[in-house]
C-alpha cells in the first residue's frame, strides 16, 4: 500500500510516499508560511500533494488539535491563524477522492514510533516532544488514549509551579513555560546574550562553560518534574522523548537519572528513551493510521 503522507508544522510542511515497511519516496520539504493563515496553509498543501501520482490513500500529520474522526481541526494556537475549524479530511478527500485520515503531529509522531521506531517493543508508554513547547501523546495498547474531548495529553499545560502572586494567569505556571526548549534558550540568554539558538548553547556548554552548564542542569529538573508526576500517575513502562534538543548527547540520560531521583523507588524501573526516527516521524506515524 502506498500512502502520500504530510506533516504539517509550524515552520516546515514534509511530504512524502511512505510505504507498510517505513520506507518513504519522493520525499520533500517546504516552508509552511503558517503566518498567512489556515486557508493559505492548505492551499499550499494541496498544490504540492497535485503533483503526486500512484497512492492508494492520504495521511496527514499537523499541528493543532484534532478530531481524528471527522478530520477537522479543533483548535490551533495564533501560530497558524484561522486554522481552527478547517476540516482538512473533507476538503483533501474532495479534491482528490482517496481514503483520507488527519492525527494531531505528537500522536502521529507516537504511533511513528510505536510502529518504527523506539517504542516498538512497548504496547503502552507516553511520548513527550520538547521544542516552542511541551506535546504530549499517550498510548495504550498500541493505540492513542484521546479522553473525552478527543484532546488528552496536553501535557505542556500540566500546572508544575505556583501561580504567581501578581497574577493568576496560568500560563506562567505551565511545564511547558519552564521546560520547553524555548524556555531554556529563554533562560540562557539571560546568562548570555550570544545564545539566540541551541547549536550556540550547546556548542557553549560543551567548550566548559560552567555557568550555562548549571543552567542546563537546572532545566533537566525541570523536565524531570513534568516526567516525575506523569510517572507517578500513568505508571508506564517506557517514556519517549524527542525533539531537536533531545538529539544532544547524554541529554536524555541525564534527563532519565534525574526524574529516577525525583519518583518513587517502586517507579524506577520505567524507561526514557530517545525518539528514533527524527523528523520523519510525524510522516511514518501519519502512515501508520492506514497499517493498524
Amino acid at each position: 500500500m502506498k500512502i502520500l503522507a504530510a506533516d504539517i508544522g509550524g515552520t516546515n510542511t514534509k511530504i512524502g510516499i511512505c510505504d507498510e515497511r517505513g520506507n518513504i519516496d519522493q520525499y520533500k520539504e517546504y516552508s509552511t508560511e503558517s503566518h498567512k493563515g489556515g486557508p493559505h496553509v492548505v492551499n499550499r498543501l494541496l498544490d504540492r500533494m497535485s503533483t503526486y501520482e500512484d497512492f492508494d490513500a492520504i495521511a496527514i500529520s499537523t499541528a493543532g488539535q484534532v478530531n481524528a474522526d471527522e478530520g477537522y481541526i479543533v483548535y490551533a494556537n495564533e501560530n497558524i491563524p484561522n486554522y481552527t475549524g478547517t476540516k482538512l479530511q473533507e476538503i483533501i478527500a474532495g479534491r482528490f477522492h482517496k481514503p483520507v485520515k488527519v492525527e494531531n503531529d505528537v500522536n502521529a509522531a507516537a504511533l511513528g514510533e510505536a510502529t518504527f521506531g523506539a517504542a516498538h517493543a512497548y504496547p503502552d508508554f507516553l511520548c513527550l516532544t520538547f521544542g516552542t513547547g511541551v506535546g504530549g501523546a499517550i498510548v495504550i495498547n498500541r493505540r492513542i488514549y484521546r479522553g473525552a474531548n478527543g484532546v488528552a495529553a496536553e501535557f505542556g499545560h500540566l500546572i508544575t509551579h505556583p501561580l504567581s502572586a501578581e497574577t493568576d494567569n496560568p500560563r506562567n505556571a505551565y511545564y511547558e513555560t519552564h521546560a520547553s526548549t524555548t524556555a531554556l534558550i529563554r533562560m540562557a540568554r539571560q546568562v548570555d546574550p550570544e545564545c539566540v539558538d541551541g547549536k550556540v548553547f550547546f556548542d557553549k556548554i560543551n567548550k566548559g562553560n560552567d555557568k550555562l552548564t548549571r543552567l542546563l542542569h537546572s532545566w533537566v529538573t525541570e523536565v524531570s518534574i513534568g516526567l516525575a508526576s506523569l510517572v507517578h500517575v500513568f505508571n508506564p513502562p517506557a517514556i519517549i522523548v524527542g525533539g531537536g534538543v533531545m538529539e544532544q548527547d547524554n541529554l536524555v540520560r541525564l534527563v532519565e537519572e534525574r526524574t529516577k531521583e525525583l519518583i518513587m523507588e517502586s517507579f524506577r524501573g520505567v524507561k526514557i528513551l530517545k525518539a528514533s526516527l527524527g523528523n520523519k516521524a510525524g510522516l511514518l506515524g501519519a502512515t501508520s493510521l492506514f497499517l493498524r
